[in-house]
């Protein structure tokens, strides 16, 4: 029996209350992953101080910040990906301006899987940094310290030095200069800078930074679909979370890099991830032509004190006592805690890192099944 004028009119009503219903828990997720991603980025810009565990505090631009962040990011992948991309209909991705931006943000994010290949190694940088420093704090840590403690600190700490204010610029010429130390330890010049990056000698972090920001525009007003939102916000989080890594880990060619994301402040979650990048880019601008350490707080402990170890070697005077005596106790026992920290935190770091470079891949992966189920969808099936 075919269906009356009324069936018909209140089958067309159903429809429209399901998509009307639809529509508005779609709004809510959108808004949901908004107020979560401006609650973590909260946290970032104030970090407060657990005194009930033993674990380092997040200070801006620590290792356990950093941790932090990478930690967050992850979140909001996962929330991203289910509010966008889990379970949507195709042909949403068909719709203006998601056919461009959706390949954008894909773009992005094959940028973002080199940048994290240069952190890693990057990390793998520090560690050695670290090491150098570890054999300056076992050497100077003998009691008495003599004359042979001191030589043997004083060659780790100068190569350490030296090894950080080797310019980005410069890692390349180093490359292939060979090394006639026999010594365990590889802590001739030589074999620091040999730990060069594996990249093109065009390549530059900071390029690929600007890269991926150059057409990261705020959406507007009277875009036709809800998810565009969401898709800038993640976006606007892979930069920041690559670019604020980038300044903090040694990395090939970071010259401009404290160039700003441009913003809009109409989002609430762009208040503190702009606050972020203002206190990141102050430092930056203190720190971009004094070699290539970057901005992590601990690197920065230890080149300083490295500083103050040498100038220590260089005056040395057998026996050491008295204030002396403390002085160098004192500095030895801060070494060996940003040592501490520094083994313990950059090998969580580095697994973090590639937690993201794996998790970018899936979440690409995905998308490109959906964008190749639209493909097959409007391809003309011939006969």
């Amino acid at each position: 029996m075919p269906p009356t004028d009324n069936q018909g009119s209140f089958l067309n009503r159903i429809s429209i209350r399901r998509n009307q219903v639809a529509y508005e828990h779609e709004i809510e997720d959108v808004e949901q992953f908004q107020k979560h991603v401006t609650d973590r980025l909260s946290e970032l810009f104030n970090p407060q101080e657990d005194t009930t565990t033993s674990d380092p505090p997040e200070t801006i631009l620590s290792i356990a910040w950093f941790r932090k962040l990478l930690d967050a990011f992850l979140c909001c992948e996962a929330e991203f990906k289910a509010v966008v991309i889990m379970g949507r209909d195709a042909n949403n991705f068909s719709k203006s301006p998601l056919d461009r931006l959706i390949p954008e943000h894909l773009d992005r994010s094959v940028k973002a899987l080199d940048i994290c290949n240069a952190i890693v190694h990057g990390i793998d940088l520090l560690q050695h940094w670290r090491k150098l420093a570890q054999i300056a704090v076992d050497s100077l840590n003998q009691k008495p310290i003599a004359e042979g403690h001191v030589r043997r600190a004083k060659k780790a700490l100068t190569t350490l030095l030296s090894s950080i204010s080797i310019d980005d610029k410069e890692i390349h010429h180093h490359t292939n200069k060979s090394t006639s130390s026999s010594n365990n330890n590889n802590t001739t010049l030589g074999n620091i800078k040999s730990l060069s990056y594996p990249f093109a000698r065009t390549w530059s972090a900071a390029k690929q930074i600007q890269a991926m920001s150059a057409n990261l525009t705020s959406p507007r007003g009277g875009e036709p679909t809800g998810l565009v939102v969401p898709l800038y916000l993640m976006s606007s989080v892979l930069v920041f979370v690559m670019w604020a890594m980038v300044a903090a880990i040694p990395c090939q060619e970071r010259a401009g890099l404290g160039a700003h994301l441009q913003l809009s402040k109409q989002f609430t979650w762009a208040q503190p991830m702009i606050g972020l990048q203002e206190k990141i880019g102050e430092q930056w601008k203190k720190k971009e032509k004094k070699g290539r350490s970057g901005l992590l707080l601990e690197t920065q402990r230890m080149e300083k004190l490295g500083l103050s170890m040498v100038e220590f070697a260089e005056g040395f005077v057998f026996p050491v006592e008295g204030e002396k005596a403390e002085e160098v106790a004192a500095m030895v026992a801060e070494m060996e805690e940003v040592c501490g920290r520094m083994e313990e935190g950059l090998v969580a770091l580095d697994m973090q890192v590639r937690e993201v470079f794996n998790r970018i891949v899936r979440s690409r992966a995905e998308t490109l099944d959906v964008l190749d189920q639209l493909n097959k969808m409007t391809t003309p099936v011939p006969y």
